[in-house]
């Protein structure tokens, strides 16, 4: 059995930071949490509160809450937060200059032996590598959040990445109850994102050409497509319609499917307006909750299909 790492430090202390924290701690693992502002880190520590309790509520926590919330430390000092670490996951903005002044703080104070892991959702692993004077031991370490809910972690091989430090990612990866994906060849966006924006991109060409509704592609997606493949894969439902029919619908379709090479007005024109999401009020759609409202009803939305799935694993055998 897999033995997760004894300490991870976590810098940046946005949701994802928070979430990260939340799903080593619960694994036993000692987590610092690191940010260069105090305000985030008390907000950090109010959403690490309220996503034990979401957990325990949904009967998926194990352990003592007050324990786990006890296993994870805040600090503004990065050099002390990585001195003993096992592990370092940086999940800073997606900002190269930002990344690399993190990158370059951790290399130095960071265990010779420590994992240098970027929660990157884009960013070649291989250019982060030059940030740093050992390339061979950074990794790409892409959880879908949340963390505490999402299976799946992408572990991202860059071209000076060590089998090594891939392995011993793998390992804490499953340790921590995840399940990671191997991304052998370091592409911007990997796998899951790149599958995400090719959809966003089509969903949006769609409604800018006026062929259907915002709202009616959103429930083509959600309540369409995603429903079918929370149960199937994109190669599965090719096999059970049978291979050859859908190459002729991709013969068919893929000429007329968007080329655009920048989101394009339908983003550009929200963000102008300060329409930038549920923070703001509007984004695509209108909100009258807050973000943490919005995201505790994702979450309960998430768990009941994680639920659902679990009830009927193992059928297929």
């Amino acid at each position: 059995m897999a033995t997760p790492p004894s300490h991870v430090a976590i810098i940046g202390a946005g949701n994802m930071g928070a979430g990260l924290a939340v799903q080593f701690a619960r694994h036993g693992t000692s987590t610092t949490l690191i940010d260069h502002r105090q305000s985030n880190l008390d907000t950090a520590c109010e959403s690490v509160t309220d996503a034990l309790t979401f957990l325990e509520k949904e009967g998926l926590l194990t352990g003592a809450k007050a324990a786990i919330r006890e296993s994870i430390d805040y600090t503004l000092e990065t050099a002390a937060g990585v001195a003993d670490a096992d592990l370092v996951l940086e999940t800073v903005s997606e900002n190269r200059e930002v990344k690399r002044e993190v990158l370059e703080t951790v290399a130095s104070a960071a265990p010779d032996d420590a994992i240098l892991a970027s929660n990157t959702s884009g960013i070649p692993i291989t250019e982060l590598g030059e940030f740093v004077p050992t390339p061979e031991r950074l990794v790409g370490c892409h959880w879908w959040n949340p963390p505490y809910l999402l299976p799946l972690v992408e572990v991202v091989r860059g071209e000076k990445t060590s089998r090594e430090t891939v392995e011993r990612t793998v390992e804490f990866v499953e340790a921590v109850g995840r399940d990671p994906i191997v991304v052998e060849r370091d592409v911007p966006g990997f796998v899951w994102n790149r599958i995400q924006f090719a959809v966003i991109r089509e969903c949006t060409h769609l409604v800018a050409e006026g062929v259907a509704s915002l709202d009616d592609v959103e429930r083509a997606v959600r309540d369409g497509y995603a429903l079918r493949t929370a149960a199937v894969g994109p190669f599965e439902t090719a096999d059970l319609s049978g291979v050859d029919l859908f190459r002729d619908i991709a013969n068919t379709i893929y000429p007329a499917l968007s080329t655009a090479t920048e989101a394009g007005p339908v983003f550009e024109d929200r963000i102008a307006t300060g329409d930038t999401g549920v923070a703001s009020g509007a984004g695509f759609h209108t909100y009258e909750e807050s973000l943490a409202e919005a995201i505790q009803r994702r979450d309960e939305r998430v768990a009941a299909i994680q639920r659902a799935r679990n009830e009927t694993s193992g059928r297929e055998d």
